[in-house]
């Protein structure tokens, strides 16, 4: 039985994720000091025999006994709003808390996964954004703390490639959704959908043409799986591939979950993405993976979940 470690493993994504290799008969140890998480995220897993829970803030030094065969560094803010209100901590858990995850993956021979995000392309000039892409990212701007957090998070990996011969993946994720978001999140997906079930107006910042793709957290979990047990060491990206407008999403779920919500316009933030489609060309020949469910099921089943 291998055993994973997953930092930021109270997250969306890294909940889900534990839960998945649990199921797939992996032991799983979370690391969280649940910064932007809280303990709910994780209460249907934490009687299982197979998983461990460590209160810990990544950015510090760790150890941990025992043989860990895969080192999963998924630790971090990554909503504008969080890493907006957290601008040190998001810098030091990208710099210090990767560091410190590639030392443990080190030092138990373990590969090493990076949970990138597709914001390292900042506003790109080109569409869709394949992994040879550099980006257009303003390093002083408020998205900068995340962006060139992450950027200099891959560098680091594959610093740590080169130099010690280390199995890494980065998985350059694009924006993900589904049940166990918060509500308030402050992505578009949970904000619009809390907006249109209490029947307040949905906001949407600019026009609404800027452009996001959404992959359903079922998809996600699949992708990085299968990323984590293939030969692939350079960045893939994992998301759905079809493009939607913002104001596009925002009628849908209001459509979705009959709500008598209107829409509501407010200026564009600084930095704001005008488009975001990720090329999955290598995650199609390389992992044989690309999504599987429509955005209406996987907004259905969000919607349905963020009632109850």
């Amino acid at each position: 039985m291998k055993t994973v470690l997953v930092t930021g493993g109270a997250g969306f994504i890294g909940s889900h994720l534990c839960g998945f290799l649990l199921e797939k008969g992996f032991k799983v140890i979370c690391v969280d000091n649940f910064l932007t998480s809280t303990a709910d995220s994780i209460a249907a897993i934490r009687d299982n025999p197979g998983f461990k829970l460590i209160d810990h803030d990544v950015s510090a030094p760790l150890e941990v006994d025992g043989e860990i065969d895969y080192v999963l560094h998924f630790a971090s803010p990554a909503s504008p709003v969080d890493y907006s209100k957290l601008p040190i901590q998001t810098l030091k858990v990208g710099a210090l808390g990767t560091h410190n995850a590639l030392g443990i993956a080190r030092s138990k021979s373990a590969v090493f996964m990076l949970a990138s995000t597709s914001e390292v392309y900042g506003d790109p000039e080109v569409s869709p954004q394949p992994e040879s892409y550099w980006g257009n990212v303003n390093c002083v701007g408020p998205r900068g703390v995340y962006d060139e957090a992450k950027r200099f998070a891959e560098a680091l990996t594959m610093a740590y490639h080169k130099a010690h011969r280390l199995n890494t993946k980065i998985a350059r994720i694009f924006n993900t959704y589904g049940p166990g978001m918060r509500k308030k999140d402050g992505r578009a997906v949970p904000n619009f959908i809390m907006q249109a079930i209490s029947g307040r107006p949905l906001t949407v910042y600019g026009d609404g043409s800027q452009t996001r793709s959404f992959c359903y957290i079922t998809d996600m979990v699949e992708g990085i799986y299968r990323l984590m047990l293939s030969d692939v060491n350079g960045p893939v990206n994992l998301g759905n591939p079809e493009e939607h407008a913002i104001l596009e999403l925002a009628k849908k779920i209001i459509g979705l979950s009959a709500s008598k919500s209107g829409i509501e316009f407010r200026e564009l933030p600084v930095d704001d993405p005008k488009v975001r489609q990720p090329d999955i060309s290598k995650a199609k020949s390389l992992l044989r993976w690309e999504p599987k469910v429509s955005m209406d099921d996987g907004l259905k089943k969000t919607i349905e979940w963020f009632r109850r």
